[in-house]
């Protein structure tokens, strides 16, 4: 018997031997929907688990890190060995990537997570032999309200235009959060549009940066789509690898409209200019024909 719990370490035991083994068969079965491996080693794989409550809440605890349950887990690695260690030093298991997984256990995206470490461990009700962790780690991208656009891709109802239109302005910045963590696997290996191709930016509900970038992203890549979420990141995504190919054209709806509501100034070089006007200027400097109607 192991930690007082009344698990059968051997089964734990046999399970962390498995392997890669265990990793395939738990998925999609079982739905796990998280998954964590060491950022060092990445055969170092340390657990899935059915939740992760406290991932992504609106403030860190006191200290700065963030308390997360994981339910239904099967430790394993250096995850597994932190458990003897509660309540000391040895019980931070290290950094790792913290996954979100689809219904078919494929990864969605990943947070890079600090110091994961176990405070607290009890049998679980999801299943024999499985148990629930809480442990602390530091997060800095997991930003509150990006859970339930992680489900939505889980579920597959992030598959129409618009869907950003409502969200209050702290939640916007989390789904464009989600957008950039998520882009790979939504896009699933689909080329970037070829040079030459025309876009169309629906203007309506542009009413600030966010929005601006939540429907650039849509325009682009579709539903959900990621096409940068600062200036930086947006001339990045213009010079390849982001679902665009310059030259191309761009067709801004409701330009008039959207030029009035950002028009705050912004620094450039050496002088501030409207960010309308700027964001003319780097989609000129980049190669793209914007078209404003």
């Amino acid at each position: 018997m192991a930690y007082g719990l009344g698990l059968d370490l051997n089964a734990w035991q046999i399970s962390a031997f498995s392997g890669g083994a265990m990793r395939t068969s738990g998925r999609g079965g079982d739905r796990q929907q998280y998954a964590l491996t060491s950022a060092e080693d990445d055969s170092d794989f340390w657990a899935f688990a059915h939740e992760a409550v406290g991932l992504f809440t609106p403030l860190p605890d006191e200290e700065g890190a963030r308390r997360v349950h994981l339910a239904g887990c099967l430790p394993q690695g250096s995850l597994l060995k932190g458990i003897d260690h509660v309540g000391g030093r040895r019980a931070v298991a290290g950094n790792a990537w913290f996954d979100l997984l689809d219904g078919d256990g494929a990864t969605m995206g990943s947070y890079f997570v600090n110091e994961v470490t176990v405070i607290g461990v009890k049998p679980s009700t999801r299943g024999a032999g499985l148990v629930d962790l809480t442990v602390t780690l530091w997060c800095e991208n997991a930003l509150d309200g990006a859970e339930q656009v992680w489900n939505l891709i889980r579920a597959g109802h992030l598959n129409r235009t618009g869907m950003w239109h409502e969200l209050a302005p702290e939640d916007r910045h989390a789904w464009l959060s989600v957008a950039l963590h998520s882009g790979e696997y939504q896009r699933q290996g689909k080329p970037d549009a070829p040079a030459g191709e025309v876009f169309t930016l629906d203007g309506r509900h542009i009413t600030d940066r966010d929005t601006f970038y939540c429907a650039i992203g849509e325009a682009v890549n579709g539903p959900g789509g990621y096409f940068g979420w600062n200036l930086d990141a947006l001339n990045d995504c213009l010079t390849g690898g982001w679902g665009a190919t310059t030259p191309f054209t761009l067709h801004w709806e409701s330009s008039t409209e959207t030029r009035a509501r950002l028009a705050e100034h912004v620094p450039a070089a050496d002088r501030e200019v409207a960010l309308f006007d700027l964001l003319l200027e780097i989609f000129r400097e980049q190669g793209v024909h914007v078209i404003l109607r």
